[in-house]
């Protein structure tokens, strides 16, 4: 990801810190008789800078939010789902971008599914790259520690964390 915006191969990886989080979570979605009314998962960003994800093999339930409109992630067997989290659009100044995101229910069959969330050392701030900003592109966001804190909180109240650290 650094290449590709011309940085230095560790200007996102130094501030991941030397003791960054690898969080894993198992997720299990049961049948549901109302799935019109129940989503699995509300909508919302990762907090992480990066997370993987092992769908289901055979039930879709993943959905994006693109242009105002909720659209299903395909099942493709065995692949991952690469997802940025805010973290790494913070670093990236929105270069890279945090996808909204939610999980919906089946009313014919449970739904399972592995993520790995990878995120910097809480204690580690965190903020834009210096390269990616400039007269044309100014800072867009903060610098940031605990930046889970500041996202479980927002979640709870319904706010978008990533929109709080703007500038």
């Amino acid at each position: 990801m650094s290449k590709s915006l011309n940085l230095k191969e560790n200007s996102f990886s130094a501030q991941f810190g030397e003791r960054a989080l690898m969080h894993a979570r198992f997720n299990f979605y049961p049948r549901c008789s109302k799935p019109d009314l129940v989503l699995g998962v509300k909508p919302h960003t990762d907090r992480s800078g990066i997370t993987i994800l092992l769908q289901d093999k055979q039930v879709e339930g993943l959905q994006i939010l693109v242009d105002e409109k909720w659209v299903r992630v395909p099942l493709i067997p065995d692949a991952l789902v690469v997802n940025l989290g805010d973290q790494m659009q913070i670093m990236s100044n929105g270069i890279f971008r945090s996808p909204m995101h939610r999980v919906v229910t089946n009313s014919e069959s449970l739904r399972l599914s592995a993520a790995l969330f990878h995120e910097p050392e809480p204690e580690k701030e965190i903020g834009p790259v210096d390269s990616l900003m400039d007269e044309y592109r100014p800072r867009l966001y903060r610098n940031v520690k605990n930046y889970g804190v500041i996202n479980y909180e927002c979640y709870q109240k319904g706010l978008v964390a990533i929109e709080t650290v703007k500038l």
